[in-house]
């Protein structure tokens, strides 16, 4: 991926215009913002990036990503913000072996010394079965049945 490149967080801006400044420190601007940029910390296994804006109290002793799975997309279903707290209900999807899974939250953050901190969330796990006609989840931008469906036995 280079700088130029869409962000994997699905906003449709350049990475360097978008989750790569607070990659290299920068402050997250909200909640969301500070999501989207762990979701894609997630994708380029970043442990670092997501153990440093993992609030203190609750953040674990070691984080391993080599089990990690081959995150595609991430879809911001609600976010919110409220003073120092803030809420992301967001699902992300990734390959499953030959097929696909999702992992949803409902993620809560807090704000400290100007900074946004990933607190926790509440998760669920499923399968994802997207229609011929929907957007592949690989993020191509083409419907699923002319993308990976046709690459499949």
């Amino acid at each position: 991926m280079t700088d130029q490149d869409n962000c994997p967080c699905g906003s449709r801006k350049a990475y360097q215009d978008c989750c790569q400044p607070l990659h290299q420190g920068e402050p997250a601007s909200s909640p969301e913002a500070l999501m989207r940029s762990r979701y894609v910390a997630f994708f380029q296994k970043k442990t670092d990036y997501l153990m440093d804006t993992w609030h203190p109290d609750t953040r674990p002793a070691t984080l391993s990503l080599e089990q990690s799975p081959d995150w595609t997309s991430l879809q911001i279903l609600d976010s919110s913000e409220n003073g120092q707290k803030g809420t992301v209900h967001f699902r992300a999807i990734y390959q499953a072996g030959s097929g696909w899974g999702y992992l949803e939250e409902k993620s809560d953050f807090l704000k400290e010394s100007g900074r946004w901190y990933y607190l926790g969330g509440e998760t669920r796990e499923g399968q994802f079965k997207p229609g011929r006609n929907d957007p592949c989840p690989c993020g191509s931008g083409r419907k699923h049945k002319t993308c990976c469906l046709r690459f499949r036995s």
